[in-house]
């Protein structure tokens, strides 16, 4: 089982930045992808191999990004130039090579945008 702990959220006005860290722990060997989600739909925003390539949504491309440290088991999202619509709860996700994204959340961390 892994555990994933989200913090960085925050109220920020727009045209600003937040960075978003997850913590993996438990059974962390072989994880291969780690991403962010958002939003009660859990939109996909961005993911990043345990190699540093790094995919994105097009709403956030040139605004936002995803980096990891795969000794620390961490995966960050910087946010810059949020917008209101980037108001969501964002959650951290993990998948093994052969596997698919998980389906155990952690408990996301809110960012609010306002204009």
């Amino acid at each position: 089982q892994v555990q994933l702990v989200e913090s960085g959220g925050g109220l920020v006005q727009a045209g600003g930045s937040l960075k978003l860290v997850c913590t993996a722990s438990g059974n962390t060997a072989g994880i291969h992808l780690m991403g962010w989600y958002r939003g009660r739909q859990r939109e996909l925003v961005a993911f990043i191999t345990n190699s540093g390539a790094a995919t994105y949504a097009d709403d956030v491309k040139g605004r936002f990004t995803i980096s990891r440290d795969t000794a620390k088991n961490t995966v960050s999202l910087q946010m810059n130039m949020l917008k209101s619509d980037d108001t969501a709860a964002y959650y951290c996700n993990w998948k093994r090579k052969f596997g698919t994204w998980s389906d155990n959340w952690g408990q996301g961390t809110q960012v609010t945008v306002t204009s």
